[in-house]
């Protein structure tokens, strides 16, 4: 290890003090970091890097020696990636630990050629460890992003009973591959958990219907089948229905409705119920569906 990395152990608070006032002259979110956290933060980088066994070299960071090293740096890439930082703040906080290494550099005795060796090994050094930073900031904001993705397709779609044993799985947007799934685990979670044995899909928000929204469709209502839900397809408007015709799309198995209201009454007809009107005064109004 260079020398200047002992002489950073004996003045580690002299070095931290440098690092801070580099940090506040550059870029400074005092909006999402404060003087405290980010006074701690830096001091834990410093100190596991004087912590590194003294035979440590500068030119390797993938050595077992730097792994607290890359595991520290990881872990405040992925929470700043949380917090709103950019890729570039994160590395420009580490990057602004090269100014005050020189300086202690430059203080130690020695020829010229030395000088060189010590400023070019932590030069190099600094520059791998904002090169790891950035990309483990990249790799933690992609998986916020990914659990995002995951948490708004959940929202997206809802299962919700109509009725005792009747369900509507009601799709807005376009379907996709990954959508489909958690489409298809939705619904056959919710047949398991009401006992449902219909099932209406309605696709009245969905744009465009093609042979891919076809399949996924098909794949859904197959499923759902195994689990002993019958399945109705409510939504199908003019232009899809036309669609459909010239895709040479076979729903002939499947079971199709104009309106979701128009699927609803179908499954109370089918389980066994019809619903009523019963008049008050002058006023007609829907009961509730009853057994016949």
């Amino acid at each position: 290890m260079p020398k200047v990395l002992d002489a950073v152990r004996k003045n580690q608070e002299t070095v931290l003090d440098g690092w801070l006032q580099g940090i506040r002259g550059g870029i400074r979110r005092r909006d999402l970091i404060d003087e405290r956290e980010l006074k701690s933060q830096a001091d834990e980088v410093l100190s596991t890097i004087c912590a590194a066994p003294p035979d440590a070299p500068l030119e390797d960071l993938n050595i077992a020696a730097w792994q607290p090293l890359r595991d520290l740096l990881a872990s405040l890439s992925a929470s700043r990636a949380v917090q709103g930082f950019t890729p570039s703040e994160t590395a420009l906080f580490v990057l602004s630990l090269k100014a005050p290494l020189f300086s202690i550099a430059r203080d130690q005795k020695g020829n010229a050629d030395q000088l060189y060796a010590e400023i070019t090994g932590i030069d190099n050094f600094i520059d791998q460890l904002a090169l790891y930073t950035t990309d483990s900031f990249i790799h933690g904001r992609d998986q916020v992003i990914a659990r995002q993705q995951e948490e708004m397709l959940e929202l997206s779609t809802p299962v919700v009973t109509l009725w005792d044993g009747i369900v509507a799985l009601p799709l807005i947007g376009t379907l996709d591959s990954a959508r489909t799934q958690v489409v298809m685990e939705s619904l056959l979670q919710a047949i398991v958990q009401t006992n449902s044995r219909f099932a209406i899909i309605d696709i009245t928000g969905v744009p465009t219907v093609d042979t891919l929204v076809a399949q996924h469709l098909l794949k859904t209502i197959t499923a759902a089948r195994l689990m002993g839900a019958e399945c109705i397809l409510s939504g199908i408007r003019p232009q899809i229905a036309q669609t459909i015709v010239h895709l040479g799309i076979n729903l002939e198995d499947v079971i199709t409705k104009a309106k979701l209201s128009d699927a609803f009454k179908l499954a109370l007809e089918r389980s066994g119920r019809t619903v009523t009107r019963v008049a008050k005064g002058s006023t007609s109004v829907l009961s509730g569906a009853r057994e016949q």
